[in-house]
């Protein structure tokens, strides 16, 4: 880390970056109570990286980042995205006499090993490193107004990811909730890909028969007679 004072506080850059890392890390916990702690740490050094490297640019670098202020959500999403994919390629080259050469990035593309094989590996796996945001059902309750008893009768019914961590503890994916619901078309997917997690990283990685496209993002659009079509065309006969 550069140790430069920056010109308008005198603080060091890595003491800069320590931080933020520190207060992003508070705001994790104070905000989702299913983020782990290794998980909070790594999201927080990486926060106060981009904050200190901000301090280093130019004045019109920083007008440019100004100039594309409304794509930076989304720009954010895939920058989390790409880490993700990545952190599971490292975890699968790792322990490769187990895992499938592919990486879980193209898991939809020409894979070697069975969907067994893969649900093996999701089952070794932090959820948190291959599975985005999740929470459990105190968060729901309090954040998205959605009742313990409605959200397991969802569960019972099939028409809501539930990831099981350790013992009996299940948590869901918020990418999967629009307006407090889980959005339509989670039921069909679940009845071709029985596996939960399998289903939910088929659900999240670009897919080849939706043309590289994500099959969560088009369950948020109602595009669901395209996403089970493709469910089918992936799921083991």
């Amino acid at each position: 880390m550069n140790r430069f004072q920056t010109q308008t506080t005198g603080i060091r850059q890595d003491e800069f970056a320590e931080m933020v890392a520190e207060r992003v890390e508070r705001a994790l916990a104070h905000y989702d109570e299913a983020i782990n702690k290794p998980t909070m740490v790594s999201v927080g050094k990486i926060a106060g990286s981009i904050a200190s490297a901000v301090t280093l640019l130019s004045p019109k670098h920083q007008r440019a980042i100004d100039a594309i202020h409304a794509d930076l959500p989304g720009l954010a999403s895939k920058f989390v995205r790409a880490l993700a994919a990545e952190a599971a390629r490292r975890s699968e080259a790792g322990t490769a006499t187990s895992l499938p050469a592919a990486s879980l990035a193209d898991i939809d593309g020409p894979v070697s090993s069975s969907p067994r094989s893969q649900s093996d590996d999701l089952e070794s796996m932090l959820i948190e490193d291959w599975a985005g945001r999740v929470a459990g059902s105190t968060y729901l309750e309090e954040n998205l107004r959605i009742a313990r008893s409605t959200l397991h009768r969802w569960q019972r019914r099939g028409e809501v990811v539930a990831l099981r961590k350790g013992g009996r503890k299940h948590v869901f994916p918020l990418a999967q909730f629009v307006d407090g619901r889980p959005v339509a078309g989670i039921r069909e997917v679940l009845s071709l890909i029985s596996n939960p997690r399998l289903a939910w990283l088929w659900l999240t990685r670009p897919s080849a028969q939706l043309d590289g496209r994500i099959p969560i993002d088009l369950l948020r659009q109602d595009q669901i007679d395209d996403v089970v079509l493709a469910a089918r065309a992936f799921a083991p006969d």
